[in-house]
Protein backbone atom coordinates (compact mmCIF):
# COMPACT_ATOMS: atom_id res chain seq x y z
CA UNK A 1 0.00 0.00 0.00
CA UNK A 2 1.17 3.53 -0.68
CA UNK A 3 2.60 5.21 2.42
CA UNK A 4 0.31 8.24 1.99
CA UNK A 5 -2.92 6.25 2.17
CA UNK A 6 -4.91 6.46 5.40
CA UNK A 7 -5.23 3.39 7.63
CA UNK A 8 -7.99 3.78 10.24
CA UNK A 9 -6.86 3.92 13.86
CA UNK A 10 -9.57 1.96 15.60
CA UNK A 11 -9.82 -1.29 17.60
CA UNK A 12 -11.15 -3.45 14.77
CA UNK A 13 -10.83 -7.24 14.91
CA UNK A 14 -7.60 -8.66 13.40
CA UNK A 15 -9.43 -10.10 10.37
CA UNK A 16 -10.85 -6.69 9.43
CA UNK A 17 -8.77 -4.44 7.18
CA UNK A 18 -9.56 -0.94 5.98
CA UNK A 19 -7.99 1.99 4.15
CA UNK A 20 -8.71 5.27 2.45
CA UNK A 21 -6.72 6.16 -0.66
CA UNK A 22 -5.36 9.64 -1.38
CA UNK A 23 -4.23 11.30 -4.61
CA UNK A 24 -0.91 9.45 -4.38
CA UNK A 25 0.24 6.21 -5.95
CA UNK A 26 -1.60 6.03 -9.26
CA UNK A 27 -1.15 6.42 -13.02
CA UNK A 28 -3.55 9.21 -14.00
CA UNK A 29 -2.38 12.54 -15.41
CA UNK A 30 -3.54 16.01 -14.42
CA UNK A 31 -6.08 17.02 -13.23
CA UNK A 32 -6.73 13.46 -12.04
CA UNK A 33 -3.21 12.95 -10.76
CA UNK A 34 -2.62 10.39 -9.81
CA UNK A 35 -4.72 7.76 -7.99
CA UNK A 36 -8.11 8.53 -9.54
CA UNK A 37 -10.48 5.58 -9.10
CA UNK A 38 -13.61 7.13 -10.63
CA UNK A 39 -14.56 5.86 -14.08
CA UNK A 40 -17.26 8.54 -14.57
CA UNK A 41 -15.26 11.77 -14.26
CA UNK A 42 -13.62 12.06 -17.69
CA UNK A 43 -10.29 10.39 -16.94
CA UNK A 44 -8.66 8.00 -19.39
CA UNK A 45 -10.30 4.59 -18.94
CA UNK A 46 -6.98 2.74 -19.18
CA UNK A 47 -5.51 4.87 -16.39
CA UNK A 48 -8.56 4.29 -14.21
CA UNK A 49 -8.35 0.56 -14.88
CA UNK A 50 -4.66 0.56 -13.95
CA UNK A 51 -5.41 2.43 -10.73
CA UNK A 52 -8.17 0.00 -9.79
CA UNK A 53 -5.82 -2.90 -10.46
CA UNK A 54 -3.22 -1.29 -8.19
CA UNK A 55 -5.80 -1.02 -5.42
CA UNK A 56 -6.89 -4.64 -5.94
CA UNK A 57 -3.29 -5.81 -5.69
CA UNK A 58 -2.56 -3.66 -2.65
CA UNK A 59 -5.46 -4.93 -0.55
CA UNK A 60 -5.47 -8.51 -1.87
CA UNK A 61 -9.26 -8.41 -2.02
CA UNK A 62 -11.77 -7.47 -4.71
CA UNK A 63 -13.03 -3.90 -4.28
CA UNK A 64 -16.63 -3.66 -5.47
CA UNK A 65 -17.23 -0.25 -7.09
CA UNK A 66 -20.83 0.95 -6.87
CA UNK A 67 -22.79 3.35 -9.06
CA UNK A 68 -23.48 5.95 -6.38
CA UNK A 69 -26.51 8.20 -6.78
CA UNK A 70 -26.55 10.22 -3.52
CA UNK A 71 -29.37 8.04 -2.27
CA UNK A 72 -29.96 5.57 0.55
CA UNK A 73 -29.78 2.22 -1.23
CA UNK A 74 -27.77 -0.54 0.45
CA UNK A 75 -26.38 -3.60 -1.33
CA UNK A 76 -25.08 -6.83 0.24
CA UNK A 77 -21.97 -7.73 -1.76
CA UNK A 78 -19.81 -10.75 -2.50
CA UNK A 79 -16.74 -11.37 -4.62
CA UNK A 80 -19.12 -11.91 -7.57
CA UNK A 81 -21.07 -8.66 -7.27
CA UNK A 82 -20.71 -6.76 -10.57
CA UNK A 83 -19.15 -3.31 -10.59
CA UNK A 84 -21.63 -0.54 -11.28
CA UNK A 85 -24.44 -1.92 -9.14
CA UNK A 86 -26.55 1.03 -7.98
CA UNK A 87 -26.29 1.78 -4.25
CA UNK A 88 -24.71 4.26 -1.87
CA UNK A 89 -23.78 1.73 0.78
CA UNK A 90 -22.82 -1.93 0.93
CA UNK A 91 -22.35 -4.65 3.55
CA UNK A 92 -20.63 -8.01 3.47
CA UNK A 93 -19.76 -11.02 5.61
CA UNK A 94 -17.70 -12.67 2.87
CA UNK A 95 -13.93 -12.75 2.99
CA UNK A 96 -12.16 -11.27 -0.01
CA UNK A 97 -14.97 -8.85 -0.95
CA UNK A 98 -14.12 -5.23 -0.18
CA UNK A 99 -16.95 -2.83 0.55
CA UNK A 100 -15.89 0.33 -1.25
CA UNK A 101 -17.25 3.86 -1.72
CA UNK A 102 -15.82 6.62 -3.92
CA UNK A 103 -15.55 10.14 -2.56
CA UNK A 104 -14.19 13.61 -3.33
CA UNK A 105 -15.87 15.80 -0.65
CA UNK A 106 -18.68 13.50 0.49
CA UNK A 107 -18.11 11.63 3.74
CA UNK A 108 -17.03 7.97 3.62
CA UNK A 109 -18.25 5.91 6.58
CA UNK A 110 -16.87 2.44 7.39
CA UNK A 111 -18.52 -0.07 9.73
CA UNK A 112 -17.48 -3.25 11.50
CA UNK A 113 -18.32 -5.11 14.70
CA UNK A 114 -16.40 -6.54 17.63
CA UNK A 115 -16.53 -10.10 16.28
CA UNK A 116 -15.17 -8.98 12.90
CA UNK A 117 -17.82 -11.11 11.19
CA UNK A 118 -19.08 -8.36 8.92
CA UNK A 119 -18.13 -5.02 7.40
CA UNK A 120 -19.85 -2.17 5.60
CA UNK A 121 -19.29 1.16 3.88
CA UNK A 122 -21.50 4.16 3.14
CA UNK A 123 -21.20 7.22 0.89
CA UNK A 124 -22.67 10.13 2.83
CA UNK A 125 -23.08 13.34 0.92
CA UNK A 126 -25.59 15.76 2.38
CA UNK A 127 -28.49 14.40 0.33
CA UNK A 128 -27.90 10.81 1.32
CA UNK A 129 -27.14 11.73 4.91
CA UNK A 130 -30.35 13.76 5.27
CA UNK A 131 -32.46 11.19 3.40
CA UNK A 132 -36.21 11.51 3.84
CA UNK A 133 -38.23 11.83 7.05
CA UNK A 134 -35.08 11.45 9.14
CA UNK A 135 -34.00 8.20 7.48
CA UNK A 136 -30.84 8.57 5.45
CA UNK A 137 -28.02 6.41 4.15
CA UNK A 138 -26.53 5.80 7.60
CA UNK A 139 -29.81 4.58 9.05
CA UNK A 140 -30.40 2.37 5.99
CA UNK A 141 -26.86 1.00 6.03
CA UNK A 142 -27.02 0.16 9.72
CA UNK A 143 -30.39 -1.58 9.31
CA UNK A 144 -28.84 -3.82 6.66
CA UNK A 145 -25.67 -4.26 8.73
CA UNK A 146 -27.64 -5.40 11.79
CA UNK A 147 -29.80 -7.74 9.70
CA UNK A 148 -26.72 -9.31 8.13
CA UNK A 149 -25.22 -9.70 11.59
CA UNK A 150 -28.29 -11.65 12.70
CA UNK A 151 -28.00 -13.87 9.61
CA UNK A 152 -24.37 -14.79 10.30
CA UNK A 153 -24.54 -14.87 14.10
CA UNK A 154 -22.30 -11.85 14.60
CA UNK A 155 -23.97 -10.40 17.68
CA UNK A 156 -22.90 -11.39 21.17
CA UNK A 157 -25.81 -9.66 22.92
CA UNK A 158 -28.95 -8.88 20.89
CA UNK A 159 -29.96 -6.30 23.50
CA UNK A 160 -26.76 -4.28 23.10
CA UNK A 161 -25.97 -4.48 19.38
CA UNK A 162 -25.13 -0.78 19.06
CA UNK A 163 -22.36 -1.26 21.63
CA UNK A 164 -20.73 -3.88 19.39
CA UNK A 165 -20.52 -1.61 16.33
CA UNK A 166 -17.46 0.45 15.42
CA UNK A 167 -17.59 3.29 12.90
CA UNK A 168 -14.81 5.22 11.17
CA UNK A 169 -15.39 8.57 9.45
CA UNK A 170 -12.98 9.43 6.64
CA UNK A 171 -11.94 12.74 5.08
CA UNK A 172 -14.64 15.03 3.68
CA UNK A 173 -15.16 18.69 2.93
CA UNK A 174 -14.79 20.51 6.22
CA UNK A 175 -17.02 22.99 7.98
CA UNK A 176 -14.71 25.83 6.95
CA UNK A 177 -15.28 25.11 3.25
CA UNK A 178 -18.74 23.57 2.84
CA UNK A 179 -20.99 26.51 1.94
CA UNK A 180 -24.63 25.53 1.45
CA UNK A 181 -28.00 27.17 0.98
CA UNK A 182 -30.85 27.27 3.47
CA UNK A 183 -32.49 24.28 1.76
CA UNK A 184 -29.65 22.05 2.93
CA UNK A 185 -30.01 23.15 6.53
CA UNK A 186 -33.78 22.68 6.33
CA UNK A 187 -33.32 19.12 5.06
CA UNK A 188 -31.77 18.29 8.43
CA UNK A 189 -33.53 20.53 10.95
CA UNK A 190 -36.97 19.72 9.55
CA UNK A 191 -36.82 16.34 11.29
CA UNK A 192 -34.21 17.15 13.95
CA UNK A 193 -33.99 20.77 15.18
CA UNK A 194 -30.81 19.88 17.10
CA UNK A 195 -29.01 19.49 13.76
CA UNK A 196 -28.97 23.28 13.51
CA UNK A 197 -25.86 23.35 15.71
CA UNK A 198 -23.83 22.04 12.74
CA UNK A 199 -24.65 25.05 10.55
CA UNK A 200 -22.97 28.46 10.88
CA UNK A 201 -24.32 31.59 9.09
CA UNK A 202 -22.10 32.63 6.19
CA UNK A 203 -23.60 35.60 4.40
CA UNK A 204 -27.11 36.20 3.12
CA UNK A 205 -28.95 32.89 2.79
CA UNK A 206 -25.75 30.88 3.10
CA UNK A 207 -24.41 28.54 5.75
CA UNK A 208 -21.26 26.58 6.49
CA UNK A 209 -22.18 22.95 7.18
CA UNK A 210 -20.24 20.42 9.24
CA UNK A 211 -20.84 17.15 7.39
CA UNK A 212 -18.82 15.01 9.79
CA UNK A 213 -20.61 16.58 12.76
CA UNK A 214 -24.00 15.86 11.21
CA UNK A 215 -22.99 12.23 10.66
CA UNK A 216 -21.81 11.86 14.26
CA UNK A 217 -25.13 13.22 15.49
CA UNK A 218 -27.07 10.72 13.36
CA UNK A 219 -24.91 7.85 14.61
CA UNK A 220 -25.26 8.87 18.25
CA UNK A 221 -29.03 9.01 17.79
CA UNK A 222 -28.81 5.35 16.74
CA UNK A 223 -26.97 4.51 19.96
CA UNK A 224 -23.57 4.17 18.32
CA UNK A 225 -20.89 5.83 20.43
CA UNK A 226 -17.72 4.12 19.21
CA UNK A 227 -16.93 6.58 16.42
CA UNK A 228 -13.38 7.10 15.18
CA UNK A 229 -11.59 9.12 12.50
CA UNK A 230 -12.70 12.54 11.26
CA UNK A 231 -13.09 14.89 14.21
CA UNK A 232 -13.51 18.03 12.13
CA UNK A 233 -9.88 19.12 12.31
CA UNK A 234 -8.44 20.85 9.24
CA UNK A 235 -6.29 17.86 8.28
CA UNK A 236 -9.45 15.90 7.42
CA UNK A 237 -10.82 18.55 5.03
CA UNK A 238 -10.63 17.49 1.40
CA UNK A 239 -11.05 21.02 0.08
CA UNK A 240 -8.26 22.43 2.25
CA UNK A 241 -5.60 19.84 1.40
CA UNK A 242 -5.14 19.91 -2.40
CA UNK A 243 -1.85 18.01 -2.46
CA UNK A 244 -3.37 15.03 -0.64
CA UNK A 245 -7.09 14.83 -1.40
CA UNK A 246 -9.35 15.25 -4.40
CA UNK A 247 -12.16 17.76 -3.84
CA UNK A 248 -15.06 18.03 -6.27
CA UNK A 249 -15.87 21.62 -5.30
CA UNK A 250 -12.30 22.85 -5.38
CA UNK A 251 -11.09 20.92 -8.42
CA UNK A 252 -14.14 21.58 -10.60
CA UNK A 253 -13.67 25.30 -10.04
CA UNK A 254 -9.92 25.29 -10.63
CA UNK A 255 -9.40 22.54 -13.19
CA UNK A 256 -12.84 21.62 -14.51
CA UNK A 257 -12.65 18.06 -13.23
CA UNK A 258 -11.85 16.04 -10.14
CA UNK A 259 -10.75 12.49 -9.41
CA UNK A 260 -12.20 10.16 -6.81
CA UNK A 261 -10.67 8.44 -3.78
CA UNK A 262 -11.83 5.15 -2.30
CA UNK A 263 -12.62 4.08 1.25
CA UNK A 264 -12.50 0.29 1.51
CA UNK A 265 -13.13 -2.28 4.23
CA UNK A 266 -12.85 -6.06 3.95
CA UNK A 267 -12.34 -9.32 5.83
CA UNK A 268 -9.39 -11.67 5.44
Amino acid sequence: MHSDWLIPKWPAAPQVRALHTTRAGGRSGAPYDSMNLGDHVGDDTLDVGANRSLLHQAIEARPVFLAQVHGTGVLPISTHTPHGSTADACVSAETGAACCVLVADCLPVLFTCDSGALVGAAHAGWRGLAGADGVGVLEAALDSFVALGHAVGAWVDDRRIADEILVWLGPCIGAQAFEVGAEVMQAFVRTDPAAGRWFAPHGAGKWLADLAGLARQRLLALGITRIYGNDGASGWCTASNPSRFFSHRRDQRRAGASGRMAACIWRV
